[in-house]
């Protein structure tokens, strides 16, 4: 099934052009933008993150503001009452363990340490770790997400029952490395 796989990137690639990696942000930007991104549209969670951007100078000032502060910031993004709290978790988690909020170390673990780190932070699940290593670390970690899996199941490349969460180490163990990004992007 790979080859199958190379091929629908490779026919794409003709029609579209090739999709090469490019970083979006760094890696903790990405991580809270990822996070604010969680059930809602990319429009709506990059005007939350725009929001929080404009509104506070640095995330140690997002990280100690009245939790009510950074909910109504980020509310044009939905679920703000569960998604301040946990930024604001994150936030702390990571300067507690790193002493800064630079995440740039994980680009020189193993991929499998890289995800495991950021899957003990608080409400990071598989897709949101996939994105930070693949989005701002350029790692071949695949995020799948509710496109990317719905596809995968209608073109038979996973089983028809097959979880999103599931499916992220199936998938990734499928395509080729240099092909993750496009196969995502596609």
């Amino acid at each position: 099934m790979p080859a199958t796989i190379s091929v629908v990137i490779r026919r794409l690639g003709l029609v579209f052009g090739e999709l090469r990696w490019r970083p979006h942000h760094d890696a903790i930007s990405e991580l809270i933008l990822t996070i604010l991104s969680q059930h809602t549209s990319d429009r709506l969670s990059g005007r939350a993150f725009a929001q929080l951007l404009a509104r506070f100078p640095d995330w140690d000032a997002i990280r100690l503001a009245p939790v009510e502060e950074v909910l109504d910031c980020i509310s044009p993004g939905g679920l703000s009452h569960v998604k301040a709290p946990r930024i604001q978790a994150v936030l702390e988690q990571v300067l507690a363990g790193r002493s800064s909020y630079d995440l740039d170390f994980l680009a020189l673990l193993p991929l499998d340490d890289a995800r495991q780190w950021l899957l003990q932070l608080p409400g990071v699940g598989p897709k949101t770790a996939a994105c930070v290593l693949m989005f701002a670390l350029g790692r071949p970690a695949l995020p799948v997400d509710t496109h990317v899996h719905r596809v995968s199941q209608r073109l038979g490349l996973i089983p028809p029952k097959m979880s999103a969460d599931r499916s992220h180490e199936y998938l990734e163990n499928m395509i080729h490395e240099h092909e993750i990004y496009a196969f995502h992007i596609s």
